[in-house]
């Protein structure tokens, strides 16, 4: 390595708990271009490598490119928003976003269409907090990198690349369904309230009245198939992956 690599690999700020001397890629996306040059700035100062990208189709494109680490995402731009963005991301990687949210009803959206960022931050925030966030989301990445699959019965699950598959079949699940599956399999045999289901799968409270989450079963069993019976309803409680 020469000594022009060596200048580019900085250990990053322990601040968010990482130790890390590897660079990580950043794409932020945000239309205001003077706002994403000051997080661009405050960014690279905490030794992350930032392409900055000011519409949502370009976007998209940066990261489903496999060359970025996390993505983050303003809601509110012109054209395709950053939710829709979200969701094209959604349908072909799993990619750790952050969405910067401009109102409460950007985050409703968000969870309410059983979309999945890692992460959101209503702006404007400090960079600092921003890159607060970023840690954590890339420490949780570690964390799960450490984790094996998990098999209960004829399903196995990768929590790191987020895939699923059942007796060898690959299960197209959305990453709502993803995480809600993993929750289950991580504590089969025990009940999962709906509650837990839904601040730990969809990010978000449970509302009374909500069936987002018996939809997301509903879905997650048709996808099973023959073994959509190793989810039991446990009614009053919620619902239960059989170990067996």
């Amino acid at each position: 390595m020469n000594n022009n690599e060596n200048r580019n690999v900085v250990p990053r700020t322990n601040y968010a708990g990482m130790e890390d001397n590897a660079i990580s890629r950043v794409v932020v996306a945000d239309n205001n271009v003077e706002f994403a040059g000051v997080v661009k700035q405050h960014l690279e100062r905490d030794h992350f490598s930032i392409t900055l990208v000011h519409d949502a189709h370009e976007a998209v494109r940066q990261a489903l490119s496999g060359n970025h680490d996390v993505v983050v995402l303003e809601t509110a731009m012109p054209g395709m928003n950053g939710v829709d963005a979200l969701r094209e991301i959604r349908n072909a990687s799993q990619v750790p976003v952050l969405m910067m949210t401009s109102s409460d009803d950007d985050v409703n959206r968000i969870f309410g269409l059983g979309l999945w960022a890692d992460d959101y931050v209503p702006k404007p925030r400090s960079a600092r907090e921003l890159a607060t966030r970023l840690c954590r989301i890339l420490r949780r990445m570690q964390i799960q990198a450490d984790v094996g699959p998990l098999k209960v019965g004829p399903i196995v699950l990768w929590p790191r690349k987020r895939k699923a598959e059942c007796e060898g079949r690959t299960l197209a699940l959305t990453s709502a369904e993803f995480n809600i599956l993993h929750i289950l399999t991580a504590g089969a045999g025990r009940v999962v309230t709906k509650k837990e289901l839904s601040e730990k799968a969809l990010a978000k409270p449970l509302a009374r009245y909500d069936r987002s989450i018996d939809v997301h079963l509903s879905k997650i069993r048709q996808k099973l198939g023959a073994f959509a019976s190793l989810i039991h309803t446990v009614r009053g409680h919620g619902y239960q992956l059989a170990r067996d």
